[in-house]
């Protein structure tokens, strides 16, 4: 119904949130006039670039800020973030471990902002939860920032996709009801870590993350470092050309899900589309790859 609105008055954007105001739903309007729902971490690495944009333009960052998403979003916050030099932090998934982040480096490191790809967003350390109320304000604040550029919420994503890469991300949740399908889960995660994939896809698997084991072992010098994470049953692989799949079980629903997360380039506005098809193309090619349709 927003949308409809928003295509009768010729609006520029449109957001929401959920009724108990905690996550941020985006829309824009592409140049075609037609209108895009944002994921996540869509909404997610457009707001840290205009933030992190700002804070460097202004001469606030020293080199002790720092930023936190959680291991299932997408690596393009952390790629924006590492080239303006400002730190980023992986925790598991839950704004709580955001919190506890935040905690722990409270009077050592200042954090600026952080998120996860289900449309939670943190501005600053003032609720230490996702917040709907400050994420608004902040989208409303680019959008008009964007608009003084001579541009929408759409160009900067588009402007962001050219500068550090065309990520997409895809999630698919494999339901298995019942005590075989709860032990058929067990298995399937078993299996992963006794004998994980050396391919996905034709790519080569070149690390792997057991947040179990609390190891991340490079396939290429064989070194293993240790995960300063709390326990938990989630493995991680990612590829020579960029790519990752994080494998999670529920942990409150008969189901194990899937993350995936590509990479490719973006030469200009106009070839928007195709890339983003061939981005979708590659996310259903490595569910072949895994067997997972």
């Amino acid at each position: 119904m927003a949308v409809e609105l928003a295509r009768k008055i010729d609006a520029d954007i449109v957001f929401a949130s959920d009724p108990d105001a905690d996550r941020v739903g985006v829309a824009v309007k592409r140049p075609d006039g037609e209108w895009m729902l944002l994921n996540g971490n869509q909404t997610m690495s457009v707001l840290l670039y205009y933030i992190l944009r700002q804070w460097k333009e202004k001469q606030l960052l020293t080199g002790n800020e720092y930023i936190v998403k959680t291991i299932v979003t997408s690596e393009l916050p952390a790629d924006i973030a590492a080239r303006m030099g400002v730190k980023v932090y992986d925790v598991l998934t839950g704004f709580k471990f955001i919190g506890s982040k935040i905690r722990e480096l409270e009077g050592v490191e200042q954090f600026i902002a952080g998120g996860e790809e289900s449309y939670g967003y943190m501005i600053g350390d003032f609720v230490r939860d996702k917040d709907a109320v400050a994420a608004c304000s902040m989208i409303a604040e680019m959008a008009a920032w964007a608009c003084e550029q001579g541009k929408t919420f759409f160009d900067v994503l588009v402007d962001i996709y050219k500068e550090y890469g065309f990520y997409k991300e895809g999630l698919l949740s494999v339901v298995r009801k019942g005590k075989s399908g709860a032990e058929e889960i067990q298995q399937m995660m078993h299996d992963y870590r006794s004998n994980p994939p050396q391919e996905i896809d034709g790519e080569k698997v070149i690390c792997i993350k057991d947040y179990q084991t609390h190891e991340s072992k490079d396939l290429i010098t064989g070194k293993v470092t240790k995960l300063d994470l709390p326990k938990s049953n989630v493995l991680q692989f990612f590829t020579d050309k960029g790519n990752k799949v994080t494998v999670r079980p529920s942990g409150t629903e008969p189901k194990i899900k899937f993350y995936f997360g590509v990479k490719g380039e973006l030469c200009c506005k106009g070839s928007f589309d195709k890339t983003n098809d061939a981005l979708d193309a590659k996310i259903e090619a490595i569910k072949k790859s895994m067997k997972l349709c």
